[in-house]
Formats: C-alpha cells, sequence, structure tokens
C-alpha cells in the first residue's frame, strides 16, 4: 500500500488515497501504521475517499486508534497531497469532513504552493453540540464563550470552551516554558465534563496581534502544533478581548495566521503543508 508522510508545523500524518472495497479495521490500522516503533510512526493517518459533494472527502484518525471530526493541519496536507497528485487542478477546492465541508484557498506562486488558507466557519458555543455537559449547580460561568472552571487539586483553572467542528478547552497561563502541560493537559481531555474528551490548549498572550501555544490533543498527547487548536485559541482570546481579531499563533512546531471576520465569526486559517516522503508498507 502506498503511502505519503506529510506534515504541518511538525505535526505529521500519514496520507493514504484509500480504496473503499479494503475492508480492514480502521482502529487498528491507524494504531498499527502511526506508532513510532513498530509502523511508519505520525500523529494521525489520513485516509482520502472519493466525495459525492466536495472535490475531496478526508478521514483522520488519531495515533490511539480514535477517529477524529475534523483536523487543521491535516487539512492542509490534504489540500497539499491533492494538488500535488493531480487530484485536483483548481486554485480552491472543497473538502469533506467529519465536521462538514470546509473551503480551501491555495496561495500559489508559479503554480507552486506558498501557503493554504482554509475557511474553518464560524465556532460552535452551543454546549450540546461541543459537546459539553455540566451537570445543574456545576462550575460553569455564562459569557460569550463557555467558561468553566476546572478544579484540579489545590488549583483552580479557567477554560474557554467551543468547537471548531473538534472540541477544545482553552487556558490562559502565564508562562507555557514552566507549566506542566502533560499532567493538566490529560486531566482536562478526560475531564467529567466532556463526552467525547477534549483538545486542550495552554496560551501565553504575548500581545494583541500574537500569541502562544502549546497543545495537549484529544487522543495523540501534546504535539507540534494543532490547526484546529490554534483556531480555537484564536477565537477564544479575540472573544474574551484578549486580542484583535487577526493574529500569529506561535506553536512548538512553527506558526500559523488566524484571522476572525467580526461580523459572521468566521475563522480562517493561513499556514504551510509540508511532504517528506513516500513509500509502500505491506499490510
Amino acid at each position: 500500500m502506498k503511502f505519503t508522510k506529510m506534515h504541518g508545523l511538525g505535526n505529521d500524518f500519514i496520507c493514504i488515497k484509500y480504496d473503499e472495497n479494503i475492508r480492514y479495521n480502521l482502529n487498528i490500522f491507524s494504531k498499527f501504521l502511526c506508532d513510532r516503533h513498530y509502523g511508519i510512526g505520525a500523529d494521525g493517518l489520513i485516509l482520502l475517499y472519493k466525495s459525492k459533494v466536495a472535490d475531496i472527502r478526508m478521514r483522520i484518525f488519531n495515533s490511539d486508534g480514535t477517529e477524529a471530526e475534523m483536523c487543521g493541519n491535516g487539512i492542509r496536507c490534504v489540500a497539499k497531497f491533492a494538488y500535488e497528485n493531480e487530484l485536483v487542478s483548481k486554485d480552491s477546492i472543497t473538502i469533506e469532513t467529519n465536521a462538514g465541508i470546509k473551503k480551501v484557498q491555495y496561495i500559489l506562486e508559479n503554480k507552486k504552493i506558498m501557503a493554504i488558507k482554509v475557511d474553518m466557519g464560524s465556532p460552535i458555543l452551543n454546549a450540546k453540540r461541543i459537546p459539553l455537559y455540566i451537570p445543574y449547580g456545576g462550575n460553569r460561568m455564562e459569557n460569550k464563550i463557555n467558561k468553566v472552571l476546572f478544579k484540579i487539586k489545590d488549583k483552580e483553572y479557567i477554560g474557554s470552551c467551543l468547537s471548531v467542528g473538534n472540541p477544545h478547552t482553552v487556558i490562559e497561563v502565564d508562562d507555557l516554558k514552566e507549566f506542566d502541560v502533560e499532567r493538566i493537559g490529560k486531566v482536562i481531555e478526560n475531564y467529567k465534563y466532556f463526552p467525547s474528551k477534549t483538545n486542550v490548549e495552554f496560551v501565553q498572550i504575548l500581545n494583541e496581534e500574537n500569541i502562544k501555544i502549546r497543545v495537549w490533543e484529544r487522543g495523540a498527547g501534546e504535539t507540534l502544533a494543532c490547526g484546529t487548536g490554534a483556531t480555537a485559541a484564536a477565537y477564544a482570546c479575540f472573544e474574551n478581548g484578549k486580542t484583535r481579531n487577526s493574529v500569529k499563533v506561535d506553536l512548538e512546531g512553527g506558526s500559523l495566521k488566524i484571522d476572525i471576520d467580526e461580523k459572521t465569526r468566521n475563522m480562517y486559517m493561513t499556514g504551510d503543508a509540508v511532504t517528506v516522503y513516500e513509500g509502500v508498507i505491506d499490510f
């Protein structure tokens, strides 16, 4: 089976043009391929299909075998794969995901992709749709965005909860270098308020136009970057009055630009995607 190893800011994926007639258990299949010792190694597996409603369809599985609704870095990799493998020939395409159809624009120079801009849509703030469940009398704080108080041992953390196609919880911290992302991220990912778990973004605000984040991804642990996480973090900071509607988001693996339409609340993510190598694996 042919595959292409790709990454978006170090968030790496195995991309496969998939034959729907092949009947693998995709949860086991993804765990095997993503294993960094016994497989190819990646944060996730992306399968590309023909679509009846868009130019192409993607499904993404985390390294633990769970299927995700959407992936911001992954969708840029899909867009680049489709363009480089001549599955599409336009300068803008649509990609079907489990979180709906996303519009993608190629920023080209002499037919070479310089960047990829993704219309991420508007955020989902309805608690049931995130999904976020807080029992009566729980620690929810009313605001334009869902704010939740988490008590972990002797400390309290305030998270802004939303969905950008998949669930996210954004927490502002003073110093990312000193923060225990793994310990706190793991607890909040599996917190009782999230029936489908949650991705967690820890944000340090540098100024009104620049934030820095570290990401604890649901089903993958800490990763070098997360496109939906960067989008969620930028939106939460904007809605909470900490930043402007256009920000540079610095992640461990690089930077993304997030723009928010102040009227429609539509969010746009711009960044790169990289093809690392191609190969064949027996399975």
